[in-house]
């Protein structure tokens, strides 16, 4: 599905709860997806626009029913990196490449999935504040060091400290180990 909820992957059954109330896409081998929602094919451009708007989807394969969303996200990710202006360095997807098949992969996953997460609350509290501000005051804000900024950007970074070492615990824990 294009957004799992922590409860999904503790849950299996929660998670075909979820699957039955999603919108089913099938890729053909002509490598056309086609939404089953609409009765209409659609493209990679509209598949992304679902996963702007919010929506649970989930990709399918038309003959073997394997699930493709991965892939399918991985591709809107591969053009949206191709085109206009990158979100990863060349160092960072280095980096994050490092991590296959290293034992830090899993621990890797969780907590770039996690840091994300917190980035996504971060501005939702960034834009629930900005409600009261008019646009003058709000470009005043984003271009000088205001207190508002400040205290957010420190509970992102104390929140991603604190997600840090509980990773290093469960590591050090995963191998019999104390701190």
């Amino acid at each position: 599905m294009a957004r799992k909820s922590s409860s999904q992957s503790e849950n299996p059954e929660l998670g075909q709860q979820e699957a039955g109330t999603s919108r089913l896409i099938k890729k053909y081998p002509n490598r056309r997806l086609y939404d089953t929602q609409t009765s209409s094919y659609i493209t990679l451009s509209e598949v992304k626009a679902l996963v702007v708007a919010g929506e649970m989807f989930r990709v399918v394969d038309a003959k073997s029913h394997e699930d493709l969303t991965r892939s399918i996200l991985l591709q809107i990710i591969l053009e949206e990196e191709s085109a206009g202006v990158p979100m990863f360095s060349e160092p960072a997807l280095a980096n994050i490449i490092r991590f296959y098949g290293h034992a830090m992969q899993g621990f890797m996953g969780n907590y770039l999935e996690k840091n994300v997460q917190t980035f996504i609350d971060l501005q939702m509290q960034m834009a629930e504040q900005s409600k009261h501000l008019s646009p003058e005051l709000w470009a005043q804000v984003m271009t000088t060091q205001s207190p508002l900024l400040s205290g957010l950007m420190g509970n992102y970074t104390e929140q991603s400290k604190q997600m840090l070492t509980q990773m290093q615990n469960q590591m050090l824990k995963a191998m019999g180990l104390k701190r």
